[in-house]
C-alpha cells in the first residue's frame, strides 16, 4: 500500500513561502486505480512527484509498501550526453535490475533503432518520451504513476502503449492525473480532486468530477 501521511509542501518563492499541499492524505491499496484531478497549478503533479520518491515533502510521510513507477513518460531524469542504452544502464543500476535482461524489449517497443545508442541531447521530445515508457514497462512496478500526458506518437503507437499499460498490466495500481473525465472513467474506480491545497476524496468519479468544475468558478 502505498500512505500519504499529512503530507506539505512548501515552495520558498521571492514573494514568500507558497504552500502547495496543506496535509494532504491518500492510502492507494495493490491494484486500486485512482485518478486525480485539479485546475492547472493545483499542485498536481508536484504530489506525483512526491509519491514517486523526486522530490520530499516539507513535513508529513510518504509511506511506500508496494514498488512504485516514476511518472510515466518523464524523461526529464535523462543525461542528454549519455546515448538512450547508458541512460537504460543507469536507471537498471538504480533499481536493482539486471540491464541485458531490459535491452530487448526497450529496443522493440521504442522503435528507436540505432538511435538507442546516440546521446539523447539528440533526441525529439516524442523520442525521449518512448524511451522512458518503454523503460517504464521494462521494470515490474505494483503501482504506475501517470502525470496527464502519456506518449508522444502516432495513433499506432498510442495504442500500442494503452495495450502495454492498460491491459497487459490490469492488475496493477494506478494513479492518475488528467483533466480529461472520460480517460479517468475508463481507467480508475474513484477520484479525489486536488483544490487550495486540499485532496478530496469521492467513491465515485462523476462525483469527483462535479466537485471539479464547481471549483473550477
Amino acid at each position: 500500500m502505498i500512505q500519504l501521511e499529512n503530507i506539505t509542501k512548501v515552495y520558498h518563492t521571492r514573494h514568500g513561502p507558497h504552500t502547495v499541499l496543506d496535509g494532504v492524505n491518500l492510502q492507494v491499496g495493490k491494484g486500486v486505480k485512482v485518478g486525480i484531478m485539479g485546475r492547472n497549478g493545483a499542485g498536481k503533479s508536484t504530489l506525483i512527484r512526491l509519491i514517486s520518491g523526486a522530490e520530499l515533502p516539507t513535513s508529513g510521510r510518504v509511506r511506500r509498501g508496494i514498488s512504485v513507477s516514476w511518472p510515466l513518460a518523464f524523461s526529464g531524469a535523462f543525461q542528454g550526453s549519455l546515448t538512450g542504452l547508458d541512460n537504460l544502464r543507469f536507471v537498471c543500476r538504480t533499481y536493482g535490475v539486471n540491464y541485458t535482461d531490459v535491452v530487448p524489449f526497450v529496443e522493440e517497443f521504442s522503435e528507436l533503432g540505432s538511435f538507442l545508442r546516440e546521446p539523447v541531447r539528440h533526441y525529439s521530445g516524442g523520442m525521449r518520451a518512448r524511451l522512458a515508457f518503454a523503460l517504464s514497462m521494462a521494470i515490474e512496478f505494483d503501482c504506475f504513476l501517470i502525470d496527464e500526458i502519456i506518449v508522444a506518437g502516432d495513433s499506432r503507437f498510442h495504442e500500442k502503449c494503452r495495450i502495454e499499460l492498460f491491459e497487459k498490466r490490469k492488475d496493477r495500481a494506478l494513479i492518475l492525473v488528467s483533466h480529461d473525465v472520460n480517460t479517468i472513467k475508463a481507467h480508475c474506480e474513484s477520484a479525489s480532486v486536488l483544490h487550495d491545497g486540499k485532496l478530496h476524496s469521492f467513491e465515485h468519479v462523476d462525483d469527483a468530477y462535479a466537485y471539479y468544475q464547481a471549483s473550477l468558478h
